[in-house]
Formats: C-alpha cells, sequence, structure tokens
C-alpha cells in the first residue's frame, strides 16, 4: 500500500497515574515464588519492563481512549467538527454492543457527522485503523480521521495474579502465564487528514506492507473471564520464534516497496528479548531503536504509536526524519509502516 496525501496531523498519549512495578507484582505472588522457590527479580530480568501503569479499578477503556482523544484535539489544529471518521482501535472495549467507539464519541464530543466503529486486531489495531483512514483519505471518500486506542490492562493482571495463587501449579505450568504479568495500560489518539489540511510541516504517512501467518492463531490467546475479569495464556518461546520469522518476510518486502534506509525504529514493546532478537534477525541498527516498555509495559495496540509520540517528545524523532513502525500481533499478523516525520 502506497499514500501520497495522508499524514498524521497530531498525535498524543494519556497514561494512568497508578504505576505497578514488576518487584510489586513479585511481592503479591510471594507465596508462589516461596513454594516453587523462584528468585526474586525475575520478572523484570526476563522481560526488562521495570514497571507498568494501571487505570483506577471501574475505568473503561471509552474513558482511557475519550482522554487522549481530547488531549489530541488540544494538540490539533483542526477542531473536533472536522472528524468524519472515528475509530475505537483497542483490544479493550467497555462491551460487546454498542462499539465502543459509540461512548468515546460522546464523551469526546464529535459530530454526529461522523461515521464511527470499532476496529479490533490484537497488538496491530491502532496501524490497521490507520491504513484503513489513509484509504479513505487517499480515495477522496474523507479528509480528515481520528483514531482512538484505549488499554485497560488492570484485569487480566489481577486476574493472573489471582489464578497463580489459586491454583497449585508447577514452573513449567506457570509459563503460559508469564506474558500477562508484562501488560500494562494507557491509550494514544492520531489525527489524521488530508495534506491540504495540514499548517506547516507535514508528518507523512507514505505506505506500508501486511502480511498474516494464521496457522499460528493458537499461540496467544485472551478472553473474558467472568464479568470483569480477564484470561490470557501466551507460548512465549514459540511465538517469540514465530513473530520474528513473520516479521522477517514482511520486511524483505517492505524494503523492497519503501526502502531500507531509516533513521529511527519503533517496534510493538514486548520486551527486551523480543526487540533484541527482532533487530538481531532483520539485521537492523539498535541503536536506531526507541523504546518504553522498560516502564510503560506491553500496552497492546497502544504501545507502538505511544512509543511514536514518547520518541517525537524526547526529540528522538525530528522533522524530516524516515520511520520505520514495526507491527506484530498475535494472530500472526504484521503491519509495517513508513512515516516520513
Amino acid at each position: 500500500m502506497k499514500f501520497d496525501n495522508v499524514c498524521i496531523e497530531s498525535l498524543a498519549v494519556a497514561l494512568p497515574e497508578e504505576v505497578w512495578s514488576s518487584a510489586a507484582i513479585e511481592e503479591r505472588l510471594r507465596p508462589l515464588y516461596e513454594r516453587l522457590k523462584l528468585p526474586g527479580g525475575r520478572l523484570e530480568l526476563m522481560s526488562g519492563i521495570r514497571e507498568r501503569r494501571m487505570w483506577p479499578t471501574g475505568t473503561r477503556p471509552s474513558d482511557a481512549s475519550a482522554q487522549a482523544g481530547r488531549a489530541v484535539l488540544v494538540k490539533s489544529a483542526l477542531g473536533a467538527e472536522r472528524v468524519e471518521l472515528f475509530v475505537h482501535a483497542a483490544v479493550s472495549r467497555d462491551m460487546l454492543e454498542p462499539a465502543t467507539a459509540s461512548f468515546a464519541h460522546r464523551k469526546i464530543g464529535l459530530p454526529s457527522t461522523a461515521q464511527i466503529f470499532d476496529l479490533s486486531n490484537a497488538c496491530l489495531g491502532f496501524l490497521n485503523s490507520l491504513t484503513v483512514a489513509a484509504g479513505l483519505i487517499e480515495s477522496g471518500q474523507i479528509r480528515c480521521a481520528l483514531v482512538v486506542s484505549g488499554e485497560n490492562g488492570r484485569p487480566l493482571v489481577e486476574q493472573t495474579v489471582q489464578t497463580l495463587l489459586a491454583k497449585t501449579l508447577s514452573r513449567n505450568d506457570i509459563k503460559p502465564y508469564f506474558a500477562n504479568l508484562t501488560i500494562g495500560s494507557g491509550a494514544v489518539a492520531a489525527m489524521v487528514c488530508h495534506r491540504s489540511l495540514v499548517k506547516g510541516h507535514a508528518h507523512r504517512l507514505l505506505g506500508g506492507i501486511a502480511r498474516a501467518a494464521t496457522q499460528h492463531s493458537e499461540l496467544c490467546q485472551g478472553d473474558t473471564h467472568g464479568a470483569d475479569a480477564l484470561a490470557m495464556q501466551t507460548d512465549s518461546e514459540q511465538l517469540l520464534i514465530a513473530g520474528v520469522g513473520l516479521a522477517q518476510a514482511t520486511w524483505r518486502e517492505f524494503g523492497a516497496e519503501q526502502g531500507a534506509s531509516f533513521d529511527r525504529f519503533i517496534c510493538h514493546q514486548v520486551g527486551s528479548t523480543h526487540r533484541r532478537k527482532l533487530y538481531e534477525t532483520l539485521g537492523l541498527d539498535l541503536a536506531k531503536d526507541f523504546s518504553t516498555f522498560e516502564t510503560l509495559g506491553n500496552t497492546g495496540s497502544v504501545a507502538l504509536p505511544a512509543t511514536l509520540c514518547a520518541a517525537v517528545d524526547a526529540g528522538a524523532v525530528r522533522e524530516g526524519h524516515r520511520v520505520g513502525l514495526l507491527g506484530i500481533g498475535s494472530g500472526l499478523n504484521c503491519l509495517m509502516l513508513a512515516v516520513e516525520w
């Protein structure tokens, strides 16, 4: 896919104030650690994640998304009345029906003329939504879209801790639960528009490549667990191997279409092992990476765009930089996008 007239006009993040350190989670799991004789500090050592943030109990994904949506409108030179498409792109949702976009639309105060819907695809939902909006803009159907994502990891981590403490599990039995403890919460929003609407420098979305390897769809699966809880099990070792393999195949085509010269790379934020293996396999310079997993954990669909926002705020991504967005999500799916910032 290629785009000539699509820009990310503004980007904003909303983060919870409550911080959960990996050490604090391990302290809650002390009975399990003592029974299995597990050394303290292994969660941070294995993942590189020092802490993550959590929304207060009772926070809905639409609340988080609306907070980010309002924040991006403050930064944007375009008013809410310009929004013709509104997409909620998170894994998390308020309920099965109606679309979580309906609640977030009302809370942000968007016009009734905007088409709204949810688009969910594990950790790739936000990037997928960018391409959907870009296609509509490029074809002339719309001129401006607002994409939001609000992920609430608290129910999953809480349920995982309860499960690990309630069941008599072996060291091998706890492996599928490890990835759950790396999850965090956050929200992000982007105003995406036709370049003719941008005042000043335009951050162009150039295009990208998407590929799927659905033979691996059973490696990471999550679902509801009771009224307010979530459950997920992950074969982390096989997911890493399959994910990096899919990324390698996608990168070959991505480089052929967009070129391999980039000033900065932003990847999905899983952890230190995944990042190192990905860069080694693709033959990319790790010095061009920018990461947030150390302090935010894995925030699902929020992770990559929120890290891009953090990189911009830190001056690591500057005007004129070519940025490669390397997204991988369970399913398995891979989407790589090129941005000229």
